[in-house]
């Protein structure tokens, strides 16, 4: 009798009672579950070596900074319900305090980056803190407005080097601590944000965003646990920032340009909003792409609104949560 086969899809035996339970009985039911984790990883201590130049090397470097600023504003959006503009005002804020403290206070670069971090994003939180009763659009144009603000106040005041900005910051040692310093913060805070939100803690953050009344009504501090998730984008913001400077040696009003704002929005609809990895694969097509179109100047924003378009009308969920899916439809032969 011939021997009858049927197909079955790979994760089936795997899924126990949510997407994020497993019941793994095997090597092989272990390694289809990382297989995309280690592929990234993997992938991304690679890239430095795989650039074909030190200006290649750079651009890694940049979109690692975006990454950071489209996972925090990923984090904002889809996971507390404040949609920030304001990643330009992070950088800048983390670009400005790293450069204070190596120019003026005299700190070394493995003191300005961890006090840029946690300073800028305690700053960051004090000054959004009476925003965080807005929502949506209203909490959005406010964020919008601040790295605005700054520029002007630094340009009119002449303070911070004015529009020359700060120079003479120290660079990295050499150029590998430049680029894995960048790329483990930015997988670090990758694979801890995805920890985050899937702990208790991560409930709260959804709750509010899904009805901040009813947490409030349960007695749950919402306006404690806005700040917090403020506090935590913006240092991922402002450790962009710190790494920006002391790469670029120089810290000025440029580093509040709103390309900072604009480009991780677009990163996240294309990648996928609410996936965490999917911004930062946004990032690591636009950027590259974009420094590939700089020839054309300001024609590049075309590009932009055509790719974001043709995402948002034939693939508004993104490439990430599309390329899940299909991973999961994966099928094989068994026995009947």
């Amino acid at each position: 009798m011939a021997e009858q086969r049927r197909k079955e899809r790979i994760d089936r035996g795997i899924k126990v009672r949510a997407d994020s339970i497993y019941a793994l009985m095997s090597l092989k039911e272990i390694s289809y579950l990382t297989l995309p984790r280690l592929i990234l990883i993997v992938g991304f201590l690679l890239l430095p070596i795989l650039m074909p130049s030190a200006y290649w090397q750079r651009v890694i470097s940049i979109t690692c900074i975006y990454a950071l600023l489209a996972l925090s504003f990923d984090f904002l959006a889809h996971y507390v319900g404040l949609v920030s503009l304001g990643g330009a005002f992070f950088i800048g804020v983390g670009a400005y305090i790293a450069a204070v403290g190596n120019t003026s206070l005299g700190l070394p670069i493995y003191l300005t980056i961890p006090l840029a971090t946690l300073g800028g994003g305690l700053i960051c939180t004090l000054l959004l803190l009476p925003c965080l009763p807005l929502r949506g659009v209203y909490f959005a144009i406010v964020t919008l407005m601040y790295p605005l603000a700054m520029a002007r106040i630094i340009e009119a005041l002449d303070i911070f080097g004015g529009t020359d900005g700060i120079m003479g910051v120290a660079s990295f040692p050499v150029w590998w601590i430049e680029q894995y310093f960048v790329i483990l913060a930015l997988l670090g805070f990758l694979f801890g944000m995805r920890r985050l939100v899937n702990e208790d803690i991560g409930l709260v953050f959804r709750a509010v965003k899904d009805n901040d009344q009813a947490v409030r009504a349960s007695g749950i501090n919402i306006t404690y646990y806005k700040a917090l998730a403020v506090f935590i984008a913006s240092a991922m913001g402002c450790l962009g920032g710190a790494c920006l400077t002391h790469i670029y040696m120089w810290a000025g009003i440029s580093q509040f340009a709103l390309d900072f704002s604009i480009l991780p929005i677009a990163a996240t609809v294309i990648g996928g909003g609410g996936t965490l990895a999917g911004p930062v694969l946004g990032c690591l097509i636009l950027v590259p792409i974009s420094e590939l179109l700089r020839a054309f100047g300001t024609l590049r924003i075309v590009f932009y609104a055509a790719v974001l378009m043709g995402f948002v009308v034939f693939r508004s969920e993104g490439l990430m949560v599309y390329g899940e899916r299909k991973y999961h439809q994966f099928e094989r032969w068994v026995k009947v």
